[in-house]
C-alpha cells in the first residue's frame, strides 16, 4: 500500500528552487569572554531585526591561546556561554527574553541537532522536565516556551576546538516547511606541530531538502613575514584534505556529502590572517583615503587566488570596508603601531584578515560588511546570502494537508474504469481507494519535521 501511495507521487518527480536568506559572521574576540556591554554589540552585529533564516556564526580565540587550553581538555564553558548570548540576541526581538532558545541547555561544545519524530515529542517531554528541574533555574524558561509557544531560532550546530568556535542556527518554521537532514560537525587541529588546534577548523554539514550546505570556520597561520602566505595556503590545504563527515546508524536514507566539496554550497569564514604586502605607512595612507580599490590591489589572498595557490574558483564580495586587524586595544578605534609607536604596542600593518568566500551555484551576496564593535582587536565581519534549495515537489509536505488520505488524493470518480483490469475484477489500486472510503486504512504526511 505504501509502495502505491509513494509511486503515485513519483511519477513527475519536479523540482522548485524555494529562497534561503543565509547571515554568515565571522569575529575573533582576542580571547574574551562575553560579558558586560557585548550584548548591544552582538545585536548590532547581527541585525535580528532583519531575520535572517539561518544564522552561522564562526568565533576565533574564544579561549586565549596559552599552553593550556591548546594542550589541555576542552572546556565547554565558553561556548555554552556564547550560545546562551546568540540565542538570547536573536530571540529577545521576538519576544521572547529568556536566555537560551533550547529546551535542554547544551553543556558539550559538540552540538548537532537530531529529528525528533512526532510520535516521540511527547514520550520525550518527561526525560525533558527531569533534566530541567536538575538544573532549576531552567524551569521557568522550559515553562515559558510551553506558554508561549517557545523561541524563533533554534541551534542546529556547535563545535568548538580550542579557540575555534562555530554556531549555527535556524528558524525554527523553516523546520516545519522544509526536510532537514544530516546535521554533522567536523575539526581539523593544525597549528602547532601541524596537529595542534591553537589554528584549524570546525565544519557544519547539512542538508536541506534536495540541497547540502557546508560551513567552514576557521583561523590560520599568523604573521606578516615573507613566505608566511604560504603557511596559510598549505593549511587551506590541509582543511580540505582532513575534513570529513562520515556517514552513522543515525543517518536517513539520503546520500550526504562525506568531504567539503561533495556540498552543493560551501561556506569559507573566518580569521584567515592573509595580510597587505604594503609598506606600512604607504597602507595607512590608502586607508586614510579610503581608496579600498587601490588597498585590495596588495592583498595577498586576491593575489593568492589569481595565482592559483588557494581558493581557486572561489569568491568573495567586492571590499569596501577599512581593514578589520590590527587595532590597539579593546575599546580603542584606532590601528596598532604606526609612528610615533607607543612602548609596548605592536607594530603591525593593518590587513583584512577576517573573510568570507564561498563557492557553488544558487548563491547570491546580497551585502559585505564590517561591524565596529570594540570588543576586541578585531572589527566583526558579516555577508548576508540568498540561496537557493531544491525542493522536491513529490515529497514537499507543503503540498499535503497533514490528514490528508488516498481518497483526497486520488478520488474514484476521477480515476475512471482504468480501476479495473480487463476481467472486470477491481485492482489493488482500486480496493486500496475503496479501504480509505471506509477510513479503515488511513494515510497522512508527517508535517512536523
Amino acid at each position: 500500500m505504501e509502495d502505491v501511495y509513494i509511486s503515485s507521487f513519483e511519477m513527475d518527480p519536479c523540482t522548485s528552487a524555494n529562497e534561503l536568506r543565509i547571515f554568515v559572521g565571522t569575529w575573533n574576540v582576542a580571547g574574551r569572554s562575553p560579558v558586560g556591554s557585548l550584548a548591544v554589540d552582538l545585536e548590532e552585529w547581527l541585525k535580528p531585526q532583519d531575520a535572517a533564516d539561518i544564522y552561522v556564526l564562526g568565533f576565533q580565540e574564544i579561549v586565549p591561546l596559552k599552553t593550556r587550553t591548546v594542550i589541555g581538555v576542552e572546556d565547554p564553558t565558553e561556548a555554552t556561554n556564547w550560545n546562551l548570548l546568540i540565542g538570547k540576541t536573536l530571540n529577545e526581538n521576538f519576544g521572547c527574553p529568556w536566555l537560551t532558545p533550547m529546551l535542554n541547555p547544551v553543556s558539550s561544545d559538540n552540538y548537532q541537532y537530531v529529528k525528533v519524530p512526532d510520535c516521540e515529542r511527547r514520550a520525550s517531554f518527561s526525560g525533558v522536565i527531569d533534566s530541567t528541574l536538575m538544573r532549576g533555574r531552567w524551569i521557568t524558561q522550559y515553562h515559558q516556551q510551553l506558554v508561549l509557544g517557545g523561541s524563533k531560532y533554534k541551534l542546529m550546530a556547535s563545535k568548538k576546538m580550542v579557540g575555534v568556535f562555530i554556531s549555527v542556527w535556524m528558524k525554527k518554521e523553516l523546520l516545519k516547511k522544509y526536510c532537514v537532514s544530516n546535521v554533522k560537525v567536523s575539526s581539523v587541529a593544525c597549528g602547532i606541530m601541524g596537529y595542534l588546534g591553537n589554528k584549524g577548523s570546525v565544519s557544519v554539514s547539512m542538508s536541506i531538502e534536495g540541497t547540502s550546505f557546508c560551513f567552514i570556520g576557521a583561523h590560520l597561520a599568523s604573521g606578516e613575514k615573507n613566505g608566511d602566505e604560504g603557511r596559510r595556503n598549505r593549511q587551506v590545504s590541509e582543511i580540505f584534505k582532513r575534513t570529513s563527515f562520515p556517514r552513522s546508524a543515525k543517518d536517513d536514507d539520503n546520500r550526504h556529502p562525506l568531504t567539503i566539496f561533495g556540498h552543493d554550497q560551501i561556506f569559507w569564514f573566518g580569521d584567515l590572517n592573509y595580510r597587505l604586502d604594503l609598506e606600512d605607512n604607504l597602507a595607512r595612507d590608502l586607508i586614510k583615503k579610503q581608496d579600498w580599490k587601490a588597498l585590495q590591489g596588495f592583498d595577498q589572498l586576491r593575489k593568492e587566488q589569481e595565482d592559483g595557490g588557494v581558493f581557486e574558483g572561489w569568491r568573495e564580495g567586492n571590499i569596501k570596508f577599512a581593514p578589520t586587524y590590527k587595532y590597539s586595544s579593546s575599546n580603542c578605534n584606532r590601528y596598532s603601531g604606526g609612528l610615533p609607536n607607543r612602548s609596548g604596542e605592536k607594530q603591525r600593518t593593518p590587513a583584512w584578515c577576517d573573510r568570507i568566500l564561498w563557492y557553488g551555484k544558487g548563491v547570491k551576496l546580497l551585502s559585505y560588511f564590517r561591524s565596529e564593535s570594540k570588543f576586541s582587536d578585531h572589527r566583526p565581519v558579516s555577508a548576508q546570502f540568498s540561496t537557493q534549495i531544491e525542493v522536491m515537489k513529490s515529497t514537499n509536505s507543503r503540498f499535503l494537508d497533514k490528514e490528508t488520505n488516498f481518497h483526497n488524493i486520488m478520488p474514484p470518480e476521477q480515476i475512471g474504469p482504468s480501476i479495473n483490469n480487463e476481467e472486470g475484477k477491481p485492482t489493488l489500486l482500486s480496493l486500496i481507494v475503496k479501504d480509505t472510503e471506509s477510513s479503515s486504512t488511513h494515510m497522512q504526511v508527517d508535517t512536523n519535521y
